[in-house]
C-alpha cells in the first residue's frame, strides 16, 4: 500500500522532467538551426520578404490613393467663380426675368416710344430714395406698399410694350420682387425687364435725373461725383 502511494506521488514529477527535457531539446535544435543557416552560403535571409506578391498589390493601391487625394486638393475645381452680377443675372433667369444693362436702359429712355409711354420705367424704391432722384418719368412701385401705387402703375404696365424695373442696383433685390409682383398682377412676363445696375449705374452714365415726384419738372444731371471719372489727357 505504501509503495503504491509513493509511486503515485512521484508520477507528476516524472512528467515535469520529460516536458523540461523536451523544451530544452527544442531550444537547442532551434539555436543549432539558426547557426547553421547563418553560416551556410545558401542560408535564408530572415530580413527578406519571400512573399512579395501580397505586399506589391497593396502598396501601389495605397500609394495611388494618396497621390489621388493630393491631386484632388491641388487641382482647381471645374466650377468657375462667378461675380455677384453674374449670380444675380442667373437668379433672375431662373425666375423667368430678363435683364438689361446701362446702355440698353439709356436707349430705352431715349427711344420716342418712351415719350408715348409704350416704354415705361418702374422705380422699386421707397419714397425717400425715389424723391431724391429717379429716372425721369419713372413710376414708383414700392412693393411693400403696393396699394399706394398699383392704381397708377398697373394700367401703365398693361398698355406698355416694354417695362424696365430698377432699384438701387448691386445687392438691392427690390427690383426683382417688384417685377415678380407685377407679373402676378397680370403684367405679361415677356414685357418685363430688370435693370440690374439700377440708379447707381444710371447716375454714372451722366443721364438726367428727376427729383421729387413723377413729372415734377425738376431735372438735373448726375452730380460730378456720380459721373464716371475721365482719365486726364496725356
Amino acid at each position: 500500500m505504501n509503495e503504491t502511494r509513493k509511486q503515485h506521488n512521484e508520477q507528476p514529477v516524472g512528467w515535469k522532467l520529460i516536458l523540461l527535457e523536451a523544451v530544452a531539446i527544442a531550444a537547442i535544435g532551434l539555436a543549432f538551426s539558426l547557426t547553421a543557416n547563418l553560416l551556410s552560403p545558401r542560408g535564408l535571409s530572415l530580413a527578406r520578404d519571400y512573399f512579395p506578391g501580397t505586399t506589391s498589390r497593396v502598396a501601389p493601391r495605397l500609394s495611388s490613393a494618396t497621390d489621388s487625394n493630393v491631386a484632388v486638393t491641388a487641382r482647381p475645381t471645374n466650377t468657375a467663380v462667378r461675380s455677384a452680377m453674374d449670380a444675380l443675372v442667373a437668379r433672375l433667369g431662373e425666375q423667368g426675368l430678363r435683364v438689361i444693362d446701362g446702355q440698353e436702359a439709356k436707349k430705352t429712355f431715349e427711344n420716342p416710344q418712351y415719350d408715348q409711354e409704350l416704354f415705361v420705367f418702374i422705380d422699386a424704391r421707397d419714397d425717400r430714395h425715389y424723391e431724391e432722384g429717379h429716372v425721369p418719368g419713372a413710376y414708383q412701385f414700392d412693393r411693400y406698399y403696393p396699394e399706394k401705387h398699383l392704381a397708377a402703375v398697373l394700367p401703365a404696365c398693361l398698355t406698355a410694350t416694354k417695362i424696365v424695373v430698377y432699384c438701387t442696383g448691386g445687392n438691392c433685390e427690390d427690383s426683382e420682387f417688384a417685377a415678380l409682383a407685377l407679373r402676378e398682377a397680370g403684367v405679361p412676363q415677356e414685357r418685363l425687364f430688370v435693370y440690374v445696375g439700377g440708379m447707381t449705374d444710371w447716375a454714372t452714365n451722366a443721364v438726367p435725373i428727376e427729383v421729387g415726384g413723377r413729372k415734377s419738372g425738376t431735372i438735373r444731371d448726375a452730380r460730378p461725383s456720380e459721373r464716371p471719372q475721365q482719365n486726364p489727357p496725356p
